[in-house]
């Protein structure tokens, strides 16, 4: 679709919603912009971003009028796709892309693009460590913090783009088509806004949905569901596996990754050459070895970029020791699943900090998952009842509540001893009590470093 002469109506005055504007202000294309909190300031937002100066901005309720000036909707990822609003735009017949989809449309190059309910930002970051330590111009965007938007004008046609992809931006994508794809993994997550499980499950699977079969997919082969998606693709479909060796593709086994291709085995790393622990970053690592692989990137390449990347900010990252007690910031782990790779990945009794806000998960298995390993659990947010509820159903009794993330410090360090762990690896979102998972995690920091021996 063909945007000059075209009018576009911005959804959501956010991060995403102010790249976009930037971006169709270079590209010299009209757009407005709406957000239905009718609390916010125009002045306010008008004050983020000279792209915002003379556009109209509409807030709260949105007239039809304006619809009926509109050409192109783009909605940022934080809008759910099911308001009234965004069903009224969809009854008119109005195209809705995402900021995904806008950025996609302009941009240059080659894209890889992966997806999953977790690990979907380790992997990124480490592919495009990968990629920077072979191509010249590299982008790393999405869903772990730039905007795709935010580049597509500095890129040309060897540019190279790494882009973490959420479900919430999969929702709205049309002809978005990366080269390689890469879904990790796919368990309950984001009920609240998917509402139903085949619902969420599709949408990730949108990824490669417009891929060729000259290009690849790499999929989890120990995940049920991407097993059988993997025969429904007419991509390439590169498979690995942390649980058994397979006749093609990558696998884990007695420490090692290895890579088979037609049957002949290739020893990539001993695990204990990484800087990242547990054996779900084994299949982060897998994952991205297996793109950059497809990509044509030299083993020997990718293998010198293994063994010097470290953990991610705010996924299962070292932060202090103090009386011999280790804080771990899991602040990343933001539904169950996650969190069980927290839990798994530590090597001490764990004082565990959870609970946030309801994304309607179940935590059985997180709680099974503590194996004797958690010493006692400390609760905050939304869900501390539900959660401990659930433990007790479980057998699990040594429970603490904390209004604050400082008081559940608190708890935890004044009751462990020299070898234990104090993890924030809350196994829900942040929303409520912080702006975000990443601030949620800078606070644990500081109040952990700020301890007295």
């Amino acid at each position: 679709m063909e945007l000059k002469g075209k009018k576009i109506l911005i959804v959501g005055a956010g991060k995403s919603g102010i790249a976009a504007a930037e971006l169709l202000d270079k590209k010299g294309i009209a757009y407005a912009l709406y957000d239905g909190n009718e609390k916010l300031s125009i002045e306010t937002i008008r004050d983020k971003s000279p792209a915002l100066q003379d556009c109209e901005i509409f807030l709260g309720t949105l007239k039809k009028e304006v619809l009926d000036t509109t050409n192109v909707v783009v909605l940022s990822p934080g809008v759910p796709t099911d308001l009234p609003v965004i069903n009224a735009m969809r009854q008119m017949g109005l195209p809705i892309w995402g900021e995904i989809e806008l950025a996609y449309h302009f941009a240059k190059g080659r894209l890889l693009a992966i997806t999953g309910t977790n690990g979907k930002t380790t992997t990124t970051a480490l592919l495009g460590e990968i990629m920077r330590a072979y191509f010249e111009d590299v982008k790393v965007v999405g869903n772990i913090g730039t905007p795709y938007t935010s580049v597509v004008d500095d890129t040309d046609e060897d540019s190279v783009t790494v882009a973490e992809i959420s479900s919430f931006q999969l929702e709205t994508v049309w002809n978005f088509h990366p080269q390689v794809s890469a879904i990790l993994n796919i368990t309950p997550d984001h009920l609240n806004r998917h509402h139903t499980m085949d619902c969420y499950i599709k949408t990730k699977e949108s990824i490669a949905k417009n891929q060729t079969n000259c290009e690849t997919c790499v999929l989890n082969y120990e995940d049920e569901v991407l097993r059988e998606f993997g025969r429904e693709l007419k991509s390439r479909v590169v498979f690995f596996s942390s649980k058994r060796p397979l006749e093609n593709g990558f696998f884990y086994e007695d420490e090692t990754i290895y890579r088979v291709k037609n049957g002949e085995r290739q020893k990539i790393i001993d695990t204990s050459r990484l800087q990242i622990l547990g054996l779900h970053n084994y299949e982060n690592t897998m994952a991205a070895v297996a793109m950059a692989d497809c990509f044509g990137v030299p083993m020997e390449s990718i293998v010198d970029t293994l063994e010097h990347f470290k953990a991610v900010e705010h996924r299962i990252e070292y932060v202090v020791e103090k009386r011999g007690v280790r804080f771990y910031n899991d602040s990343k782990g933001t539904n169950p699943d996650a969190a069980i790779q927290g839990i798994r990945a530590m090597n001490r009794p764990t004082f565990l900090i959870g609970g946030g806000y309801d994304k309607e998960s179940k935590y059985d298995e997180w709680i099974e998952a503590f194996d004797g390993k958690v010493k006692k659990l400390v609760l905050i947010g939304q869900t501390k009842e539900k959660i401990a509820s659930c433990a007790r159903q479980h057998g699990f009794e040594k429970i603490a509540f904390a209004d604050s993330l400082s008081e559940a410090i608190d708890l935890c360090y004044e009751d462990a001893k020299s070898g234990d762990a104090i993890l924030l690896s809350p196994a829900c979102a942040s929303w409520g009590m912080f702006d975000n998972y990443e601030q949620r995690g800078e606070l644990f920091k500081e109040y952990a470093k700020s301890l007295k021996e």
